[in-house]
C-alpha cells in the first residue's frame, strides 16, 4: 500500500515508529481500491448463488439423502480450524514470553475473530432457511453435539473479540489523539472504543491484568471448540469418522493450518504496507520452524487416523480407504498428504527457504492441502454409509458441487479476506504502544518521586 501522507499527519506522529505503524489509516492507496472491488465482485457473485438457494431450496445443490454435508461443511472446518491462531499467539506464545511474536499477536487476533464469524454464517447458509437457526436456539436440547458446537462458537467468537479490544485500546487512544486528519466517522469511531483511555499506568496495569486472564481463559476454550467440532463426526456412524483420534486430529491441524495462515498474512502486510522493520526475516524464519513442528505432529496423527483402518481393510471401512488410495479420491488425497503436508516439511527444513517468498509460497501449498483436506473428511465417508445405497437416482451416488455453491464457497471466502481489509485499514495492525517500557519507565519516574 503506497502512502502518501499530508503535511498535517507528517507532523503529528512523534515518532517513526507511530508513522510507520499508522499512516495507511490516513491514506488509501489505488491498489486498495481495485483488492476492494474484486473482493465484492466476488461476494456478488455468492449472493447471487445464495438467492437462489434461497428461492428454490437446497435442491440447487449436489447435497443429497446420503451426501447431506457438502462443501459447506469442509468450509465451516476449515474456518474453525484456522481461527485456532488467534489462541496459538494470544494464548501459548504470548503466556510463554515469546518476545519475537508480539508484533504478529493482532494479526493472528484478526484473523480468529475474522474466521469465525464467517464459520458461524456458513452454518447457517448450510441449513437452508436462515430461520432454522433460531430453532435451534429456540429448542435447544444439550442432548445434541450441534447445540455444544454453537454454544463454543459463541464463547470463542465473545473472547476472540475481547482478546483483540482490549489489546487495542492503548492504539485506540493514540488514533484518537494522533489522527486528526481522518473521516468524521473514523474520529468519533476511535473517540467511542478508545473508552477514556490516556495512558494512566493504573490502566496499563488493569489491561495486563485483563488481557492475562484472558489469555488463559482463550486456550481451554479453542480446545473445546476444535473437540467439539470433530466430535459432530466422531458421533455420527460414518467409515473414517467412528474413531476417537478425530480430537486431537482436528487440534493439530488447526495448528498447522493457523500457523500457515499467519505466514501468508505476514507476507502481504509486510510487502503492500512497507512493515519490514517490524515483521522480518527472523520472524518467517521462526514462523517456518514452528510451522514444521505442527506439520510433523499432525502427520503423525494422520498416521494413526490412517493406518489401523489400512491394516484391518474390513467392511466399508476398507471400501473408504481404497477410495481415499487408488479410488476416485485418491490424486487429491495423495496431492494432499504429500503437497500439503510432507514436502512443505522437507523444503522448509532448508534455511533458504525460510524468507518470506519461499515461506509463502509453501505456506499457500499447506493452506491449499488443509482446505481439500477437510473436503476429503467430510464427503467420502458419507458416500459410504453402513447401509448400501440402494434403489436410488444416479445423483445421490456421487457428490460434484453445483455453481451455487462454489459461488457461496468463493464469497465466504472474500467476506474473510474483506473483514481482514476493513480492520488492518481502521486499526495498527502491529501494536505501536509498547506496554512493558511504558509501565517501566512510569514506575522509575514514580519511585524518583517518591524518593523526592
Amino acid at each position: 500500500m503506497s502512502k502518501v501522507l499530508s503535511k498535517t499527519d507528517s507532523e503529528i506522529f512523534k515518532s517513526p515508529r507511530e508513522k510507520d505503524l499508522l499512516s495507511h489509516i490516513t491514506s488509501t492507496s489505488l491498489k486498495y481500491k481495485i483488492w476492494i472491488a474484486v473482493l465484492l465482485v466476488f461476494v456478488v457473485f455468492g449472493l447471487i448463488g445464495y438467492y437462489r438457494q434461497l428461492k428454490f431450496g437446497l435442491v440447487v445443490t449436489a447435497m443429497r439423502d446420503y451426501t447431506s454435508w457438502g462443501i459447506y461443511i469442509s468450509n465451516f472446518v476449515f474456518f474453525v480450524a484456522i481461527s485456532l491462531v488467534g489462541s496459538l499467539f494470544s494464548s501459548i506464545l504470548k503466556l510463554n514470553k515469546n518476545e519475537w511474536s508480539r508484533p504478529l499477536t493482532r494479526i493472528s487476533e484478526i484473523i480468529a475473530v475474522s474466521a469465525i464469524i464467517c464459520a458461524a454464517v456458513i452454518i447457517i447458509v448450510d441449513m437452508g432457511r436462515p430461520d432454522r437457526f433460531f430453532y435451534v436456539i429456540r429448542y435447544l436440547r444439550i442432548q445434541s453435539p450441534i447445540i455444544w458446537d454453537v454454544i463454543i462458537i459463541s464463547t470463542y467468537l465473545v473472547i476472540s473479540f475481547l482478546l483483540l479490544y482490549i489489546s487495542m485500546l492503548p492504539d485506540l487512544g493514540l488514533c484518537r489523539d494522533r489522527l486528526t486528519s481522518v473521516p468524521r466517522w473514523k474520529k468519533k469511531l476511535y473517540r467511542i472504543l478508545a473508552l477514556n483511555w490516556n495512558d494512566n499506568p493504573r490502566q496499563w496495569k488493569k489491561l495486563q491484568k485483563i488481557n492475562k486472564i484472558l489469555a488463559i481463559t482463550v486456550l481451554p476454550v479453542a480446545f473445546a471448540i476444535h473437540t467439539i467440532t470433530s466430535w459432530l463426526f466422531a458421533t455420527t456412524w460414518r467409515p473414517g469418522w467412528d474413531s476417537t483420534n478425530l480430537g486431537p486430529y482436528f487440534v493439530s491441524g488447526a495448528f498447522m493450518a493457523g500457523a500457515a495462515i499467519i505466514i501468508v498474512a505476514m507476507y502481504f502486510i509486510r510487502e503492500h504496507m512497507n512493515l519490514g522493520r517490524y515483521i522480518t526475516q527472523g520472524h518467517f524464519d521462526k514462523m517456518s520452524k514452528l510451522l514444521v513442528l505442527l506439520s510433523l505432529v499432525y502427520l503423525y496423527f494422520n498416521i494413526n487416523e490412517y493406518l489401523g483402518p489400512a491394516f484391518k481393510m474390513v467392511g466399508v471401512e476398507g471400501e473408504h480407504i481404497t477410495e481415499l488410495f487408488v479410488g476416485n479420491y485418491a490424486p487429491m488425497y495423495w496431492l494432499v498428504q504429500i503437497g500439503g503436508l510432507v514436502l512443505p516439511i522437507i523444503l522448509l527444513l532448508f534455511k533458504p527457504l525460510r524468507k518470506p517468498l519461499p515461506a509463502f509460497v509453501i505456506s499457500m501449498l499447506v493452506l491449499l492441502g488443509a482446505w481439500f483436506k477437510r473436503f476429503l473428511i467430510v464427503i467420502p465417508s458419507l458416500q459410504h454409509p453402513y447401509l448400501p445405497i440402494q434403489g436410488v437416482d444416479e445423483s445421490y451416488l456421487h457428490y460434484n458441487p453445483t455453481w451455487e455453491e462454489w459461488a457461496i464457497t468463493i464469497s465466504s471466502f472474500a467476506w474473510f479476506l474483506l473483514i481482514i481489509t476493513f480492520l488492518v485499514k481502521i486499526f495498527p495492525v502491529i501494536p505501536v504502544k509498547k506496554e512493558e517500557a511504558f509501565i517501566k519507565s512510569n514506575s522509575n519516574s514514580q519511585s524518583d518521586n517518591d524518593e523526592i
